[in-house]
């Protein structure tokens, strides 16, 4: 018996890297799946359908039920029509995975407005309206659903050259914590994961040189983790995976120093001065 059994799942950017992986382990844990993808490039540009229609075909061919829808989440339009994909195929929704993005990689001072548009649409705008969605759908069934969003570690802790795309990451953090708080009251989770992984988004970093320990294939069981109930009713979490290691992503505030009643506001000379004690954590 699979964790998936019988559960309509929806994953956004499903025709590589970790969509990709996500799409095949959810197929052989049960799943009926809505695959999105609408074919661009890791720039954001062009437009392939082959990539997803050989996935879909791969899976059908091993006995898998799967969907397939081909507009960007990034608008409104194209998120009901995704939504309204997986209804009419398979009558219901029950897991998001929110995947679907791409990086544009420039210092500020490189940065236009074309760019910074294009990586928020599809990241924050398409992560929003997905979400939205799908939620609307979840309460027209009674309630109870799973979303699992994609951040980064670039959103929480910033990185060089990645303006856009960090920003981009921390509204979906944002949006993971408050949708969080706001769909509880319908049973439906919302958690992220941040994946450290070699894709073709990825490949050319540094970092990834030489590198095969960082595969999809290592962040796969956490998204199915978190889009399955074997979480139970844990949410607002971002989970990161870096190959062999799991871990969590979350703000934290520091003790901080308290003034005394009587001795008037903090000046800023006296913030300088507690400046290590008002930070420690």
């Amino acid at each position: 018996m699979g964790l998936l059994d019988g559960k309509v799942v929806l994953v956004s950017g499903a025709a590589g890297g970790l969509g990709c992986a996500y799409a095949r382990l959810f197929a052989r844990e049960g799943a009926l799946l809505v695959l999105n993808d609408n074919g661009v490039d890791e720039r954001g540009l062009g437009a392939d359908e082959s990539r997803l229609s050989t996935l879909a075909a791969e899976l059908r061919s091993v006995g898998h039920k799967v969907a397939l829808h081909r507009d960007s989440v990034a608008t409104p339009a194209g998120a009901e029509g995704f939504v309204k994909a997986a209804v009419e195929a398979f009558g219901r929704v029950d897991v998001l995975v929110n995947n679907a993005g791409f990086v544009l990689d420039r210092t500020l001072l490189r940065l236009d407005e074309e760019a910074v548009d294009r990586v928020f649409d599809v990241h924050a705008k398409g992560s929003l309206y997905a979400t939205q969605c799908f939620a609307r759908q979840v309460l027209a069934q009674g309630g109870g659903g799973r979303i699992v969003n994609t951040t980064s570690a670039s959103g929480l802790l910033g990185h060089f050259g990645q303006a856009s795309y960090s920003m981009a990451s921390a509204a979906v953090y944002a949006l993971t914590r408050t949708s969080s708080i706001e769909l509880q009251k319908h049973r439906i989770t919302v958690n992220a994961v941040a994946p450290l992984a070699k894709t073709r988004l990825t490949v050319d970093l540094p970092l990834f040189q030489g590198v095969d320990t960082l595969t999809p294939e290592h962040v796969a069981p956490a998204v199915l983790f978190l889009a399955s109930d074997a979480s139970r009713d844990r949410t607002g979490h971002v989970l990161a995976v870096a190959g062999a290691r799991v871990y969590a992503l979350k703000f934290v505030e520091s003790s901080g120093r308290f003034k005394e009643v009587d001795a008037g506001v903090w000046t800023a000379a006296e913030i300088a001065a507690a400046w290590d004690s008002i930070v420690k954590l």
